[in-house]
């Protein structure tokens, strides 16, 4: 009974297998008997013809296709699973975006089968069908699809391990390209899913670096490269509100992996950026990373330093666009960096607790990186914002005395020395890269005062570092380099000139700083701690104003200028070593020789070259060329120079006379003495040389010596006075007033404050007793009344008297 049943049954399936649903029936038919032949096309193209004759039907094929693969996914029949996998996928690309929706969902968990699989084969051969999927455009959104598990998928695909190499590398080159395919999919559909939240960029980003970070293979397929140009698509679609997410992932991986100490990878990973992002968003990278250098502050140097090279690098990137609107915070930042660093560094710990230790040559290389950067930021700047950021860093230097130092109590007076030291060279890489045609807007009086205030410090690496910041700033036809060694073969025609004549802005800028730079240029030709360098910067500078400011007023000060310092060299009054004295000597003469080739008559050159050669014959040592050079010699015990061999004031005025220069004679005529001004007086920022200055005039002895005598004046007695002045009042007068200048050097500085604060107290009753007596009434005298004075409105003056 049973065996005779058996064709019944065996009747019955073949019945109900033809009375299936049709689009079961094409899709069974697609099928080939052995799955090496691949899928029938024939069928496919029913299959297709179907599908879009009837679109209503496409949920159904696909659910139907999906059972097919899965059951023959669970019997291991591959073959079959990617002829399923390729009827989807033409099915996919045949189907008009109105109708695609009814075939996604199906699709998507086909795909996801196969990414659980442990065959890698299947891994890559979901993730191809996906990146067609990715590329499809569809006009209908899709509120319910979500891309999380593939997100999740892709990016371990990207961390990949497998033993085999080529086996490793193409699965990782399928999951970036997965990660590709979500990215396109989603991020410009504002329904989908947010691809741009933190929890997304912080898988998809990593799985990217670590590909990126591998070098390039011999192989066909390359990791790295497909990685960098998913990393740029991916950073080239952030909008605005989205880079902070893009850009946080990428320095905690930098972090977590010790990434910033290598500095190579960090750099080429930010220059990716730099140029994939859109040049209006890439400050907020610029803002990121000073932030995560903030964060980093307790972090060893050679991370610091690491993040420092990189922003000096996206600065250089950037430097078409804008640092941004916080233009000031940046260099805000970088220069605390400074400070903390010179903490560190005299510490000799990069933390509080004194339990990580560091060294002075690791901090010194952040040091320079983090000089070096500043120049960077100035670079991209406009003139306007570098002039903002000059002053900026001008009022963060600490001045002994005048204001705290920036230093932390535990470095001390040493550690404000090294931060003044940064910040001018910090101040010197923004005017290496200023550029002004204006020396007043270059040079404002709120700058200057306080940049020539530094030239009188004890430290000589500060005073050569402002010698060389002004140059920077005088220097706008860019000569300085030519004029960095004195000497006296120097030929203008090595130089460029001026052919016009001085602007009104450069009149006005001589006439209000020129005398305050050639006084603090003295100044700083009386320390003692000068070597060649500050000689050498002195040349320079004086060899700039006298090409960018050529005139004859201009020439006629300088040649009084040089007059002076000759003078000085010769004083026996200045403690000055012999190599002071001939380098005084020697820039005197290149200067002067400079000078005779800008305009002068013929008669000063002469002049000029008869000392010159006169020198180089008996002499040499008072020559640059001679005394600069590494092998030099200095003559034994005190230095004496021959008359012949010196410059004649008389001569260099005569050789004036007769010529365009003969209206300004009688100043050379004139020794030249440094004034103090006004400015100086009101100055917040005076150094001790300016405060003796200020304080002699207030000595009682000086004083003394100015009270009226009690005797008859007449004309004769004044013109008697004015031709012979006694010299023994001359040596008393500079006795006293040495005695003032040493008791300033040496006295504490309580000693001081007290003495000057007691004098003003007495000037201050002075005054007081003077105004009482010019306002109220004079005492009158006892016995009859004298005659009233005639006020003084009503007084009649002779003519002569009024103007």
């Amino acid at each position: 009974m049973a065996l005779a049943a058996l064709p019944l049954f065996s009747g019955v399936c073949g019945c109900c297998w033809a009375l299936r649903p049709r689009y079961k029936r094409l899709v069974d038919n697609i099928f080939p008997e052995d799955p090496e032949d691949g899928l029938v096309k024939s069928n496919m193209e029913k299959l297709t013809f179907f599908a879009l004759s009837a679109p209503e039907k496409l949920d159904r094929i696909a659910a139907y296709l999906s059972e097919r693969l899965t059951r023959e996914l669970n019997r291991h029949r591959y073959g079959y699973v990617c002829i399923a996998m390729e009827a989807m996928e033409q099915l996919l690309l045949a189907c008009h975006s109105q109708s695609i929706n009814l075939l996604v969902e199906s699709f998507l968990s086909t795909l996801r089968l196969l990414l659980e699989a442990e065959r890698p084969h299947l891994h890559i051969l979901a993730t191809s069908s996906f990146v067609k999927f990715a590329n499809i455009e569809e006009d209908t959104a899709s509120y319910h699809r979500s891309y999380d598990f593939f997100v999740s998928r892709f990016s371990e695909m990207c961390h990949s391990d497998h033993e085999d190499h080529e086996t490793r590398n193409r699965i990782r080159v399928s999951g970036i390209r997965g990660l590709q395919g979500v990215v396109r999919k989603t991020v410009d559909d504002e329904l989908q899913v947010n691809i741009w939240e933190p929890r997304h960029m912080e898988q998809i980003v990593p799985a990217l670096l670590v590909n990126l970070q591998q070098h390039t293979q011999p192989s066909s397929v390359s990791p790295a490269e497909e990685t960098e140009v998913c990393f740029r698509e991916l950073l080239g679609r952030a909008a605005y509100g989205h880079v902070n997410n893009a850009i946080r992932p990428v320095l905690m991986h930098l972090d977590s992996h010790s990434l910033w100490e290598g500095r190579s990878f960090a750099v080429q990973c930010f220059q990716i950026i730099m140029y994939s992002i859109q040049s209006q968003h890439s400050h907020l990278v610029i803002q990121q990373l000073l932030g995560h250098l903030d964060a980093n502050s307790r972090s060893p140097a050679s991370v610091r330093a690491g993040i420092v090279e990189v922003l000096s690098e996206a600065a250089v990137i950037e430097a078409t666009g804008s640092v941004g609107p916080t233009v000031l915070e940046v260099f805000n930042t970088l220069l605390r960096q400074l400070r903390q660093s010179v903490d560190y560094q005299l510490t000799g710990y990069y933390d509080n607790a004194r339990k990580h230790k560091t060294t002075s040559k690791e901090e010194e290389t952040l040091q320079d990186a983090v000089v070096q950067t500043i120049g960077s930021f100035a670079n991209t700047l406009p003139v306007y914002q570098r002039s903002e950021v000059m002053l900026f860093i001008m009022g963060k230097i600490p001045v002994p005395g005048i204001y705290p130092a920036l230093g932390s109590p535990n470095t001390g007076l040493e550690g404000s020395r090294m931060i003044q030291v940064m910040l001018l060279k910090s101040l010197l890489q923004v005017s290496e890269r200023y550029e002004s045609g204006n020396l007043l807007t270059a040079l404002p009086s709120s700058f200057l005062e306080p940049l020539l205030s530094f030239t009188l410090m004890e430290d000589p690496d500060i005073r050569l570092l402002v010698l060389s910041i002004l140059t920077s700033l005088v220097d706008r036809r860019h000569n300085a380099a030519r004029l960095t060694c004195a000497s006296v073969a120097l030929h203008v025609s090595a130089l460029e000139l001026k052919e016009d004549p001085s602007s009104r802005q450069d009149v006005l800028f001589i006439r209000k700083h020129a005398q305050r730079l050639y006084r603090h240029v003295y100044l700083t030709c009386r320390e003692e701690s000068s070597g060649r360098g500050h000689y050498q910067a002195l040349f320079t500078l004086l060899a700039v104003v006298s090409v960018e400011l050529a005139n004859e007023e201009v020439l006629v000060d300088l040649i009084r200028l040089v007059l002076a310092l000759q003078e000085l060299a010769l004083s026996n009054q200045e403690c000055l070593s012999v190599f002071n004295r001939c380098g005084i000597h020697a820039i005197c003469a290149a200067l002067l020789h400079l000078l005779a080739q800008l305009g002068p008559p013929p008669a000063l050159q002469h002049h000029v070259t008869q000392v010159i050669e006169g020198r180089h014959s008996n002499a040499s040592h008072l020559l640059p060329d001679k005394l600069f050079s590494d092998k030099h010699s200095l003559p034994a015990g005190e230095l004496k120079v021959d008359e012949e061999l010196l410059f004649v004031q008389s001569k260099l005025c005569e050789a004036l006379t007769g010529s365009s220069y003969s209206a300004h004679t009688e100043r050379i005529n004139t020794a030249y003495t440094p004034q103090i001004t006004d400015e100086d007086r009101l100055s917040k920022r005076k150094s001790i040389g300016d405060v003796i200055s200020l304080q002699i005039d207030m000595q009682p002895e000086f004083c003394a010596q100015q009270s009226p005598q009690v005797e008859q004046i007449t004309f004769e007695t004044l013109k008697s006075t004015i031709e012979d002045r006694d010299g023994e009042e001359e040596e008393e007068l500079r006795k006293r007033r040495m005695k003032v200048v040493e008791r300033f050097q040496t006295a504490p500085f309580e000693e001081i404050a007290a003495r000057c604060g007691s004098r003003s107290c007495l000037l201050q009753a002075q005054l007081e007793r003077v105004f009482d007596l010019l306002v109220g009434p004079p005492p009158s005298p006892p016995g009859p009344s004298p005659l009233r004075s005639t006020p003084l409105h009503q007084m009649k003056f002779p003519d002569l008297c009024v103007y």
